[in-house]
């Protein structure tokens, strides 16, 4: 038995839960892939993988595995380049998995210049703005404005993007432009919503280091944010979101930033990762590049 590639096998069914699956990714006959487990099961003298009619399931054993399987399985991967032809340029595939603006309006404009750095990197890209099983799903890194509970994740901090408060044009030409935060009195939001926990966000502002939090009416409340912005750019009210998200429409003049000198806090962004999979040169260098990109003004986030 190959030992590297019986850990490959089983790495890949503890990710996607199915021994089907797994064998059609690694372009493997299913009865291998089944004959592999066994085998590998036999020589550790321990059942990695719970199956059922319905479904895989990771033992506990299985667990501790896995998260050795990654780390070495990276390590080799990142020995492997060191001595290939292409020693300093990162090959392989990187499945990340992101909400739809950010991928829409900040990185995917941007691919153009990470594919001319890295030519030999591929990228698998999921947009999705719920919390997922990073393991189940096969993603490399996840990319979220908030931190998933799993705590067998990695996490590190992305730099914050600005945030602005904004109408439509023809909604400020209706209700008036507020100069300040009493103005705000006459106005109404787009409602923002967690699907997670079901709390309703209200409009916050900053000032001299202090947050101002305000809650207006609103007649539509929303849990997405390609959803919120296009709440706003049909008239239904105030909404806050990141400055790069919205740069097109700002440019083009149908939405208005309004209470500059109050600007929201700036937005918070993750990415996460099983561990040992930050050690593969293809993932390490997205993530980098991810981090150069957040540097950036807004107005180069396009």
């Amino acid at each position: 038995m190959d030992q590297i590639q019986a850990m490959r096998i089983f790495v890949r069914i503890a990710e996607l839960g199915s021994f089907s699956r797994a064998a059609e990714m690694l372009s493997l006959p299913r009865a291998t892939v089944s004959h592999t487990i066994k085998q590998l099961e036999s020589r550790l003298g321990a059942r990695l993988l719970q199956r059922t009619t319905r479904q895989v399931q990771i033992t506990d054993e299985g667990q501790i595995y896995y998260q050795r399987c990654t780390q070495l399985l990276a390590e080799i991967e990142e020995t492997d380049a060191l001595f290939t032809q292409h020693r300093r340029q990162p090959v392989g595939n990187v499945r990340v998995d992101m909400p739809h603006s950010l991928a829409r309006e900040v990185v995917i404009p941007a691919l153009g210049e990470f594919y001319q750095r890295y030519p030999h990197i591929t990228l698998s890209l999921s947009a999705n703005d719920s919390a997922i099983n990073v393991v189940r799903e096969g993603v490399d890194c996840v990319l979220r404005a908030w931190q998933m509970t799993d705590d067998s994740l990695a996490t590190l901090h992305l730099p914050a993007l600005p945030q602005i408060t904004c109408a439509s044009a023809r909604y400020l030409a209706e209700f008036g432009i507020p100069a300040s935060l009493d103005d705000l009195s006459s106005h109404q939001m787009v409602g923002y919503f967690s699907l997670r926990s079901g709390q309703r966000y209200p409009l916050e502002f900053m000032h001299n280091g202090e947050r101002t939090i305000h809650t207006l009416p609103s007649k539509l409340d929303v849990s997405g944010v390609d959803a919120y912005i296009a709440a706003c750019r049909a008239d239904l009210g105030l909404i806050q979101a990141t400055r790069a998200g919205l740069q097109r429409w700002l440019d083009s003049g149908e939405l208005v930033e309004i209470i500059k000198d109050m600007p929201p806090p700036d937005m918070q962004f993750y990415v996460m990762y099983p561990p040992g999979r930050f050690l593969a040169p293809r993932i390490r260098v997205f993530i980098e590049w991810l981090n150069e990109l957040f540097t950036r003004p807004p107005s180069a986030l396009r």
